[in-house]
């Protein structure tokens, strides 16, 4: 007899890191014009990308810390996040990147003929804006 498992709907959240917290929220929230939640100066900040999905931002050093009436957790060095665009808004993408002075690392199409543009955050993050299905091949 085999075991049921239970399903698992979706991401609730996944998280980066940076020192800088503030200074990595400002980018995300100006930039890339994510929602900001909140935010707590050192520690931590959180966007809400829907009801159901959220992306944080935790200075390690903090998070790393089993005092905090949660799991321990944090990372060092760079992560990645690739956050959904319409094909449509690349171009729009381009521009607004340029204009903020934000460098496009890499510019990849997909087999499958999804459209990625690779940056990067203050503290190093790279952050993918996918366009399109990149996973088929």
């Amino acid at each position: 007899m085999s075991e049921t498992i239970p399903v698992i709907s979706a991401v609730y959240e996944t998280i980066l890191y940076a020192e800088d917290v503030s200074k990595a929220a400002s980018f995300y929230e100006r930039t890339l014009g994510l929602p900001l939640l909140r935010e707590v100066p050192d520690r931590s900040a959180v966007f809400r990308m829907s009801p159901e999905c959220h992306v944080l931002l935790f200075n390690p050093s903090w998070s790393e810390r089993g005092d905090r009436g949660i799991a321990s957790h944090g990372a060092r060095g760079s992560g990645h996040i690739a956050l959904r665009i319409r094909e449509q808004d690349l171009a729009a993408w381009r521009d607004r990147l340029a204009k903020a002075g934000i460098r496009i690392e890499l510019e990849r199409r997909w087999p499958a003929g999804g459209h990625s543009l690779y940056i990067r955050d203050p503290a190093g993050n790279s952050v993918e804006l996918a366009a399109g299905e990149v996973w088929l091949d």
